[in-house]
């Protein structure tokens, strides 16, 4: 399975924050946002991945990220011109996708806990499990009316989803995190325009719904979703990141820890990544977990 992280976008809700550098750069606690998509991917055993910005903030991911290399995966770069929806991430990323399954995330989406319902989904999906070729997922929420909305029944059969429904029919978001298989992009180039001149990923969800193709995997309680695209958010992830990160000693999407632990990187790659980072406390963690 591939992955794209969507990380374009104006960010008008942070400006003039945004004004400096893109939104997936700002900072959450102490590491820039694109981190923790990232390692959500890497973690779930994506090694392929694919980032979608800007043409003015692409490079910045580049001299972040490079290629991946160090970290013993391949990371891609596309650019999207001008944010024309969430499915333009499929049509965009087609030649990467290749007809193979992919997940997208989104690149203010960040989830902290238990991984399993991830890795469930991943291989319910790869076995295509109830013929079922998109998968979604569903976070309890208190007032769900903000994002998009899955209702679905006791034998967990989709039975509708909503954009920002001012009634919902159920308390479930749809967090920014999708699985498809290799048709997506086809799907999503025939998607049409929604009045506000993009093309919506609820249609893209319907047109798996409507051919009952459309899955969905509820995230257990002991998982922390966090959107950070408002002022509010960013200031609650970074402080639930912090208190996380001190209360156990371990930091949360430390690229660099997570490829080894993945065993992307060898100890000796591990060592070599030590190398390049400069003093610093991050250093000194990661100094501290090789031993």
């Amino acid at each position: 399975m591939k992955g794209i992280i969507l990380a374009g976008g104006a960010g008008t809700r942070l400006y003039p924050m945004t004004k400096v550098t893109t939104k997936q750069l700002q900072p959450v606690y102490d590491k820039p946002m694109i981190y923790y998509p990232l390692s959500f991917l890497m973690l779930g055993g994506i090694s392929d991945i694919l980032i979608i910005s800007t043409p003015q903030d692409l490079d910045s991911f580049k001299n972040l990220l490079g290629d991946g290399m160090q970290l013993g995966i391949k990371i891609t770069y596309a650019v999207q011109e001008s944010p024309t929806g969430l499915p333009d991430a499929f049509v965009l990323g087609e030649n990467f996708i290749n007809g193979e399954d992919v997940t997208l995330i989104l690149g203010d989406n960040l989830f902290y806990g238990d991984m399993s319902f991830y890795r469930d989904a991943v291989v319910k999906h790869k076995n295509y499990e109830g013929n079922i070729r998109g998968r979604i997922f569903a976070y309890g929420i208190s007032d769900p009316r903000p994002y998009g909305v899955v209702e679905f029944d006791e034998t967990m059969r989709v039975i509708s989803v909503e954009e920002k429904p001012s009634k919902p029919k159920s308390n479930y978001a749809i967090p920014g995190l999708y699985i498809f298989d290799g048709s997506v992009s086809e799907r999503a180039r025939k998607l049409e325009k929604s009045p506000r001149g993009e093309k919506e990923i609820v249609d893209l969800m319907k047109a798996y719904l409507n051919e009952s193709l459309l899955g969905v995997q509820i995230i257990s309680r002991g998982v922390a979703w966090l959107d950070s695209g408002t002022p509010e958010t960013l200031l609650e992830a970074s402080t639930f990141i912090g208190a996380i990160e001190k209360r156990q000693g371990l930091k949360v999407a430390c690229l660099e820890e997570i490829a080894w632990r993945m065993k992307y990187i060898d100890d000796t790659g591990f060592q070599n990544l030590i190398e390049t980072i400069p003093r610093s406390p991050y250093k000194e963690y990661l100094l501290k977990i090789r031993g």
